[in-house]
């Protein structure tokens, strides 16, 4: 058997198996979100932390309460790591620097798990345990209780009411993310993951983010890590060390359960406004432009392209001869479409092209899934956006769902897009106009992508790195953690903002002029709204980093 064909197989087995579970597990989430009862466990949480479950709230309530819990959550996590020479098991480490404390703490909170330092000669178990391993949970329900927010904007009407976010935490992290993570954990125990308390791993896959967590069970954190954020691990290495990976079953694995969350997620979103159709529309978009990618990047790295590559036959240097180059590929595009991070390769030394692949997957936003809830209302806004390009082209109010995309929705839809892009490429301006990307390895077009990969992981929250360039400086550090910190919070008020104004509108009645949102011809242009706003944004950097390398 070739390594391609090896490789479609790889490839249309994850399909399969995602097609299979789209359904009954996003039917689980919806009723994990939106049920009324509260069991003993969510009741003591309740009362301890004050809350009234049958209290609801407002965007801004909601938006306020997000912030607060983060704020807090950030706050800890800092200090945990400044005092960490005081605490049971340091493992006699020293305190983590002040930059870098900030810089992981705004990481962890953001749902993107950066990591600048090796996690084995900097970390003390229980900061892994009690801090990083804990916001790689409950930074992951976050992004699921805004996405779950926005749909409950679409669903209601006449109410400024939106859920309660203190409730939403609690179900997502108790009966969707817990759950998941220990039947991942006992599936990579099976397929060889170290199960120790001496070593930690990636909680990534399932939480949204990039990086990995020591002082407790391999296997168990490895889990975490697949269900949403990643990073460079324990070892530093990611999904490429054997004890985190053993197998290709097991590279089967993370990358299914990368996957998970975000593509049963439009599952939810039809449920909640009552037409499973338009769930099924959101998923199409999503499986377009991830098939895309994953044949893109297997095609790039499949050829070689790059005179070392052709003259040995093959893209090999930076893949971990486990998983050959077909694997690695599927891997590093599943885990740059979603805000996982995880890696299994070294995305710096894949070719010029396979390499840009995976900066224009962060780039178009992550919604391809995307991140455990960011990816589903990242598409909405998109698709937002794209009826109302729509509603201009025929001179029709724009309606999305039986609601009026004004200009009040644009407004917000628009600044969402809008915030990534400049956190990208004002970030990228700042390293070269004050001399810091001089810590990249690499001068040219490619010390250029080291740089542009770094401010494009960071802003979206993705927390993988290409790799090349030295990244623990109070410069780098500190400019990372804002990327990180905005990139993340800023879009997360327009969301609420956006799905609180359209929770006070009157339902639409559809008439024959309104456009069919679950059709075709939406799906395509959905398609190509996406396309055309990330190329007309990034294609100048994308010039002169890996497409000038590649020429």
């Amino acid at each position: 058997m070739t390594m391609t064909t090896a490789g479609v197989i790889f490839v249309l087995a994850l399909v399969a198996a995602l097609v299979a579970v789209y359904k009954p597990f996003g039917d689980y989430m919806f009723r994990a979100v939106s049920g009324t009862r509260q069991s003993r466990v969510e009741r003591g949480i309740f009362r301890l932390i004050g809350v009234n479950p049958a209290a609801e709230q407002t965007w801004g309530v909601y938006a306020r309460s997000v912030l607060a819990f983060s704020a807090i959550s950030l706050l800890f996590l800092y200090l945990f790591q400044r005092v960490q020479n005081h605490l049971w098991l340091s493992l006699g480490f020293d305190p983590v620097v002040p930059h870098g404390a900030w810089n992981t703490a705004v990481s962890f909170v953001a749902n993107t798990n950066w990591q600048s330092y090796s996690g084995e000669s900097t970390m003390g178990h229980l900061v892994q345990m009690a801090g990083l391993a804990v916001q790689n949970f409950v930074s992951s329900a976050v992004g699921i209780a805004v996405a779950v927010a926005l749909l409950r904007g679409f669903a209601r009407s006449r109410t400024g009411q939106l859920g309660n976010f203190w409730v939403d935490l609690t179900r997502i992290t108790l009966r969707i993310l817990l759950p998941v993570a220990v039947l991942g954990a006992v599936a990579l125990m099976i397929g060889g993951a170290v199960q120790n308390l001496s070593a930690g791993t990636d909680v990534t896959a399932l939480t949204g983010g990039t990086q990995t967590i020591t002082g407790g069970p391999v296997a168990s954190q490895e889990s975490i890590k697949l269900l949403g954020t990643n990073g460079g691990g324990f070892y530093n290495v990611n999904s490429a060390h054997p004890f985190e990976n053993p197998t290709t079953w097991t590279n089967w694995i993370q990358i299914f359960l990368i996957l998970l969350i975000p593509f049963s997620m439009p599952r939810v979103f039809g449920r909640m406004v009552g037409q499973n159709r338009q769930g099924y529309a959101i998923a199409a978009v999503m499986s377009i432009l991830a098939i895309a990618s994953v044949a893109l990047t297997n095609i790039f790295e499949l050829s070689g392209h790059g005179t070392v590559p052709q003259a040995v036959g093959a893209a090999l240097e930076g893949k971990e001869v486990r998983f050959d180059v077909s694997n690695s590929a599927t891997f590093a595009a599943a885990t740059t479409l979603t805000s996982t991070g995880a890696v299994d390769s070294f995305h710096d030394s894949f070719t010029s092209l396979g390499g840009m692949m995976t900066m224009f997957n962060m780039m178009l936003g992550e919604v391809a899934p995307g991140g455990t809830g960011s990816g589903l209302y990242g598409l909405l806004i998109l698709a937002v956006i794209t009826v109302f390009v729509a509603g201009l082209m025929v001179g029709r109010t724009p309606e999305y769902l039986g609601k009026k995309i004004g200009s009040r929705e644009i407004k917000f839809a628009s600044l969402y897009f809008l915030i990534t892009p400049i956190l990208v490429l004002v970030g990228t301006a700042a390293a070269f106009a004050t001399g810091n990307n001089s810590t990249a390895l690499n001068v040219g077009p490619h010390g250029l992508s080291e740089v542009l990969y770094a401010f494009t992981s960071a802003s979206n929250n993705n927390g993988s790195a290409f790799g090349g360039i030295t990244v623990n400086t109070t410069w780098w550090d500190t400019a990372l953690g804002l990327c990180m910190l905005l990139g993340r919070f800023l879009p997360i008020i327009f969301v609420l903002a956006l799905a609180g104004s359209l929770a006070r509108q009157a339902p639409t009645p559809a008439s024959e002029g309104t456009l069919p949102t679950h059709r075709p011809l939406f799906i395509g242009m959905v398609v190509g709204v996406t396309v055309i706003l990330v190329a007309l944004t990034f294609l100048p950097a994308l010039a002169l980093g890996p497409l000038a390398e590649g020429l």
